[in-house]
């Protein structure tokens, strides 16, 4: 079960408002109760700073609504610069510090399940962020991701047009550790399987851009650029690295991405990328946000804030509410990421973009 973005947002505007309420009844002053000052105390870990999203969008978003909705919360920020083992230690650190919830994007789902485990024998709640970490989770949100890949892979198809059949493509896929890439390689197969011929398929470690770079170069020389027609790119940040080795070696062909990021945005304007697949972030972290506050609060999740079930990697059953994903190409950017605030058109269209900026109708 799935909510669209925009009923999602209401959801959302629902449960804080809930949250207000129980915060302000009787002779309560703001702050007071179980919300006092300094009472509520959440650890925020995210995974790398590599991926423009977590610093510039995920990390502001989530601390203003906690912000919003307990003034006085107390927010230690970690972020493990892609290392499992540095994550761990943030926990470690994290219930040190007496952090009661944890938000946690995990560098590695399944690696990370001691630490939550360790969390979870010390009363500590987590909601898993954007990835389903292992473990007695409390609460996950984050988009459907099997959606994602279904997306992606059909717009491939979609740009192929009756080039699908006469040629090859090639498939990065995604960290290995990451329980999304397993999910948008899954949804990309349902759609592509039969209908195009899978000429190299990769899982890239750590969604390195150099890996991406090193791979997609392989693939060329093993399999003829001539024969080479479409590449399926899990995110953006390894399109860029698929579209440089693409561009050295002369071809221009249909490549997807995710995450909206601005550069990407820009190769969508210049013809070098195909789409990305948008997962607006405020939305997400509002809901992370909410969750945080009500299980700091020692309040149950309302329904609204978790309306379906998803299963994790270690088997528990983890309330969750899965957001719907929205495909960007060079026709909708104005209506996707400019009208959802992620840039401006002044950001996107710097003068190497002007051009292509006018000719997608943004200027």
């Amino acid at each position: 079960m799935t909510r669209t973005v925009r009923g999602a947002i209401a959801l959302l505007g629902a449960a804080a408002l809930s949250l207000g309420a129980v915060a302000t009844s009787g002779a309560a002053q703001p702050g007071a109760g179980s919300a006092a000052q300094g009472e509520v105390k959440i650890g925020l870990l995210l995974p790398e700073s590599k991926t423009t999203r977590y610093e510039k969008f995920d990390r502001p978003y989530i601390e203003q609504k906690i912000k919003e909705l307990a003034p006085g919360a107390q927010i230690d920020y970690y972020n493990a610069a892609e290392s499992a083992t540095t994550q761990q230690q943030q926990v470690n650190t994290a219930l040190a510090k007496g952090n009661k919830v944890l938000i946690l994007d995990a560098v590695d789902a399944k690696s990370i399940q001691s630490s939550v485990q360790k969390a979870h024998d010390a009363g500590v709640k987590v909601v898993a962020y954007d990835r389903l970490a292992q473990g007695p989770v409390d609460a996950y949100v984050s988009y459907d991701n099997r959606k994602v890949g279904e997306l992606q892979g059909q717009a491939l198809l979609d740009a192929l047009g009756d080039k699908a059949d006469s040629g090859q493509i090639v498939m990065h896929n995604g960290s290995p550790t990451d329980p999304n890439a397993a999910e948008f390689k899954a949804g990309a197969h349902s759609v592509l399987d039969g209908k195009v011929k899978i000429g190299k398929e990769y899982d890239t470690p750590n969604w390195d851009p150099n890996n991406a770079n090193q791979q997609m170069s392989g693939a060329i020389s093993a399999l003829g650029k001539e024969n080479i027609v479409g590449v399926y790119s899990a995110n953006d940040g390894l399109a860029a690295g698929i579209a440089t080795a693409l561009k050295a070696a002369g071809i221009n062909v249909p490549l997807t991405g995710q995450d909206a990021q601005l550069d990407a945005i820009q190769r969508i304007l210049l013809g070098t990328q195909t789409i990305t697949v948008e997962k607006p972030y405020k939305p997400e972290a509002d809901a992370a946000a909410t969750m945080a506050v009500n299980l700091a609060e020692g309040k149950e999740l309302p329904d609204s804030l978790t309306p379906t079930t998803v299963t994790s990697g270690s088997g528990q059953k983890v309330p969750a509410m899965l957001l719907t994903p929205v495909v960007v190409d060079k026709n909708n950017i104005k209506d996707t990421v400019v009208k959802d605030g992620l840039y401006t058109v002044e950001e996107i269209c710097t003068p190497t973009y002007a051009a292509a900026c006018k000719d997608a109708g943004l200027r």
